[in-house]
């Protein structure tokens, strides 16, 4: 009898296992596949390589790190800054790759791994534009596949290249920023800054009227006044590791140029620029992410998705940097929201 049992036993197994697929897969769907490299030429340096770019001023090179292989899915990062470097996304590291998300970290030109020129006029939002785009070439991204991602400035140059490509778009996310520099700046003058400490506000104001911005006494104020609540709602010694070097490596010259010397409000280059009328444009599936304590007004880009034809939103309780302080959150709507394009 003992013997029966057991051979019934060994037939259900052997019956189970010729169910299964050839492919080992988790409960969210990621395969084998997703570890296989055999057509990605980068995959002998790890998926990153540095990829040629034309401008009017020249030929240059971009830093781009593929994770990952999902030909259906191609998500792009563009970081914020301008000019900071795609460090402070790896917390990505922890999320997409268990959902099988093909993905790609990416320095901007000017900043981190890749070539940092010495001409200011190559920091223009169309230029930036033509750009991207040129990346989206060499991965193979096409409107079949290729998703785009940016948070704050890469939120801005997100938009712009959905209302210059989206015939190239399967989805777009647009992560804590809004669609307009002046109301960005209304947000910052009639909400953010009332709440601060009067006597610190007149200091930070009277330090940028004299042109005062690069002293240290600067951030010293703005770090645990601001930025703690607005930013990164942890102290700045808590903060991680990947936001610190991100920081460390900003190109502060591009970004004082076209953001202007802090991220209380816009002030450079990019101070005029406004799209929320023409958010009604982009006829892709559109996610907006935005914080609660956010620098940017959550309730600006709850109507940014109503503007959006196919916009949704992912309303969190977080910051600027919500997929820190408000990780679960953000990367679980972030998450729910890709996997309709996978």
């Amino acid at each position: 009898m003992h013997r029966s049992v057991a051979a019934l036993s060994s037939a259900v197994l052997l019956l189970l296992a010729g169910c299964r697929p050839v492919e080992n897969q988790d409960s969210n769907g990621a395969t084998a596949s997703y570890f296989d490299n055999s057509d990605h030429p980068d995959a002998w340096s790890g998926g990153a390589r540095m990829v040629p770019i034309s401008t009017p001023k020249g030929n240059f090179h971009v830093w781009v790190k593929r994770v990952g292989n999902n030909p259906k899915l191609k998500l792009l990062l563009l970081h914020g800054g301008p000019a900071a470097t795609h460090e402070y996304l790896e917390a990505f590291d922890s999320f997409l790759p268990k959902e099988g998300v093909e993905y790609y970290y990416y320095d901007q030109l000017g900043a981190g791994n890749s070539d940092q020129p010495n001409d200011d006029d190559l920091w223009t939002l169309p230029r930036f534009v033509s750009e991207v785009d040129q990346v989206r070439q060499a991965i193979g991204g096409n409107k079949d596949n290729f998703c785009l991602y940016g948070q704050s400035w890469g939120g801005m140059l997100a938009m712009e290249y959905a209302l210059a490509h989206q015939d190239q778009l399967k989805c777009l996310i647009i992560s804590n920023m809004m669609a307009s520099s002046p109301a960005y700046n209304a947000y910052a003058k009639n909400v953010l800054e009332p709440q601060m400490d009067q006597a610190f506000l007149r200091q930070v104001q009277q330090m940028e009227a004299q042109g005062k911005t690069e002293d240290p006494a600067y951030m010293a104020i703005l770090v645990p006044q601001y930025y703690e609540k607005h930013l990164l709602r942890r102290p700045a010694a808590q903060w991680p590791d990947p936001v610190n070097r991100a920081f460390a490596h900003l190109n502060r010259h591009i970004y004082v140029l076209m953001q202007g010397p802090s991220e209380m409000g816009m002030s450079g280059r990019l101070e005029n620029w406004d799209r929320f009328a023409d958010l009604k444009r982009i006829q892709v599936p559109t996610l907006v992410i935005s914080g609660k304590y956010d620098t940017m007004d959550p309730a600006y880009m709850a109507a940014m998705a109503k503007q959006l034809p196919y916009g949704e939103l992912a309303a969190t309780n977080g910051s600027h940097l919500a997929l820190y302080d408000d990780q679960q959150t953000y990367f679980a709507k972030l998450i729910a929201f890709l996997r309709k394009f996978k």
